[in-house]
């Protein structure tokens, strides 16, 4: 155990060099071309391809590994916290990923299945099949004759990962300090919410049981299939699940060959997304092509569970104050449920949030409801939303991502099928939920109930004001945004009074030694030298005030 321990801190501390090497190679790079010999090689050599602030990012995003690629990947999606041109570049991000050793793999599965392979699989593919960032794919039968797909961890990459993380905080802290103009973006924040995420994605017991609900959710529809997990043999760190052989589609033509309905499946896929989000407010966050395949019968099943939304009541209610608005193209109603999503309740622009809502109304009032694009409407509603730096839920960053996907993933295989129509009936049942008369009660009841408790407790508390008051107890908290230039006064402050004891106290003892002990000279000189620094100090803060 100590010696995997050892080999476990060796390799974060490989990988912690590694990193600062790419760091510092690329601040190294970046700091060259500023100086003077940069810029004349530049005049020298004009058509050297010079890289912009952004793709310098993202090429050291791409330096440091699958973690950071991914995380880029996501901010990529995420326009409250990077601008338009840094997303534009995160985009072209690809996740390119080496396979581990094999025998390790085998090696893995066997230790957490407790077991040697051939004892729980009649056969294992000697040669993973794909390879990701936290994961490795093998195929297999169990010794029940099912065919399985084997996903298992890759060695230490939690521990990587974790290291990881840390760099990201503190790189995220030297970017906001280094570039002052892009303090707004809460990268901090950002790198937190990330971390639970992936966190999430590593644990394999989530995606099962992410896998185990979807299957629920669709059990009784037979245009959508999901694979199923076997939770004897899943671990944290390893997932056994069904394997899906089918046609992935965006092979068009193949799909074509087969004799598959192309318009079945589009409405099929748009119906199981659109089911996910508006009944369930539980949907996959990543479904595109390559996550989804298409099986005889033109039934559509999605894969690879470990990136899921979740819709709050209060987002579930969002949608659909944002459907009734926009239906009735009431722009105070869409800017009031904007504002509700983004927790505010009192806005100080909210006349010109409205004017920009207003505008964008007017922009489709006159196109027919079977043509309007609603994944484009909330997507740009949102985009509002970030302008006016408020903040938006990162459920409703996933649900934008999600819709815009399946509206090309429908675009693809149907061109002319307009989606406004499937959207619609679900859409209904959302608003006729969420203003039933039993909800509409409930919301009375507990609105009714609140004013009750504030009646009672008003009294006691007013009593409690004016008894604190009385007695000089009230206190007032002070907030300050600027933490660090606040922490730095107070330190100067702090050295300041060190510095002034420490000077009264040389003075006084110096003015004691004379008067007690006269045979030692040292007692005038340092009464001459603290009189002198506490005199210029005076003088200095004098001529400093004028």
């Amino acid at each position: 155990m100590r010696i995997l321990n050892l080999y476990t801190g060796f390799l974060e501390f490989c990988r912690f060099v590694q990193i600062m090497g790419i760091l510092i190679r690329h601040s190294v790079s970046s700091w060259f071309w500023s100086t003077r010999m940069g810029k004349r090689h530049i005049k020298r050599h004009p058509d050297k391809d010079l890289h912009s602030f952004p793709e310098q990012i993202r090429m050291l995003i791409e330096d440091l590994g699958p973690t950071f690629v991914k995380f880029g990947q996501i901010l990529a999606d995420r326009p409250d916290v990077l601008s338009e041109r840094f997303r534009t570049e995160l985009k072209k991000l690809q996740s390119q990923v080496d396979p581990f050793d094999n025998n390790t793999a085998v090696n893995l599965i066997e230790n957490e299945l407790g077991k040697k392979i051939s004892q729980v699989f009649e056969w294992l593919s000697p040669e993973c099949i794909a390879s990701a960032s936290i994961g490795q794919v093998y195929e297999g039968r169990l010794k029940n004759g099912e065919e399985v797909i084997v996903k298992i961890q890759r060695p230490h990459i939690e521990d990587t990962i974790k290291l990881d993380i840390i760099l990201l905080r503190l790189m995220a802290k030297w970017f906001v300090k280094s570039y002052p103009k892009y303090a707004y973006m809460d990268l901090s924040g950002f790198v937190d919410e990330f971390s639970q995420q992936i966190s999430n994605e590593m644990d394999y017991f989530n995606e099962a049981e992410n896998m185990t609900r979807f299957a629920k959710m669709f059990e009784d529809d037979p245009t959508v299939h999901i694979p199923l997990a076997y939770p004897a043999y899943t671990t944290r760190k390893l997932l056994v699940m069904e394997k899906i052989t089918g046609i992935v589609p965006d092979h068009i033509d193949a799909l074509r060959e087969k004799g598959h309905d192309l318009h079945a499946i589009a409405v099929n896929g748009a119906n199981a997304l659109l089911k996910m989000i508006m009944e369930e407010g539980f949907f996959h966050a990543d479904p595109h092509p390559g996550n989804i395949f298409i099986l005889p019968g033109d039934v559509v099943c999605f894969i690879d569970f470990g990136m899921v939304g979740t819709l709050r009541p209060r987002e579930m209610n969002f949608i659909a104050n944002f459907l009734i608005s926009f239906v009735r193209k009431n722009p105070k109603g869409l800017c009031t449920a904007l504002l509700s999503l983004s927790g505010k309740k009192f806005y100080p622009d909210m006349d010109e949030l409205e004017f920009e809502l207003d505008s964008l109304l007017k922009r489709v009032g006159n196109v027919p409801v079977e043509e309007i694009n609603f994944a484009g409407i909330m997507q740009s509603c949102l985009d509002i939303l970030t302008k006016h730096q408020l903040r938006v839920p990162s459920g409703m960053f996933m649900l934008g991502k999600a819709l815009l996907t399946l509206q090309r993933f429908a675009g693809e295989l149907d061109p002319d099928l307009p989606l406004t129509p499937l959207v619609l009936p679900y859409a209904k049942r959302l608003v006729s939920t969420q203003y039933n008369l039993r909800n509409v009660a409930g919301s009375v009841f507990d609105t009714f109930s609140d004013y009750i408790r504030l009646a009672r407790s008003l009294p006691n508390q007013i009593n409690e004001i004016l008894y604190k008051l009385k007695e000089g107890k009230i206190s007032h908290e002070i907030k300050v945004d600027d933490t660090a230039a606040m922490n730095k006064a107070l330190r100067n402050i702090g050295n300041r009074i060190v510095l002034a004891i420490l000077l009264l106290g040389l003075f006084i003892g110096s003015v004691l030694l004379l008067a007690l002990a006269p045979e030692y000279k040292s007692g005038k000189y340092l009464m001459v030298f603290s009189a002198s620094i506490i005199t210029l100090m005076i003088f200095f803060r004098i001529f400093k005030k004028r």
